[in-house]
């Protein structure tokens, strides 16, 4: 069973976001990452070791540790500001 966490940014600017659609899309992406957390685009340079799904027009960024089983959810950010 996979174990997971919601960093305290993720979780703030979740609460943000009012469009109910997007809210859906979200939830519907995290059972996706739950089931396979390989989905994601990895990352690279100092984002190394984490990944991210696009979910219009946010992206989801997420950490996989193997080794422990676990994935930890850590922001959820515009486009626009990468």
């Amino acid at each position: 069973m996979v174990i997971v966490a919601f960093d305290a940014s993720f979780e703030k600017t979740l609460k943000k976001i009012k469009d109910s659609t997007v809210i859906n899309k979200v939830k519907n992406q995290i059972k996706k990452i739950i089931e396979n957390p390989e989905i994601g685009k990895t990352m690279r340079y100092n984002r190394k070791g984490t990944r991210e799904v696009y979910i219009s027009p946010f992206r989801l960024s997420y950490a996989y540790i193997i080794e422990e089983n676990k994935i930890i959810f850590l922001d959820i950010y515009h486009k626009d500001e990468q």
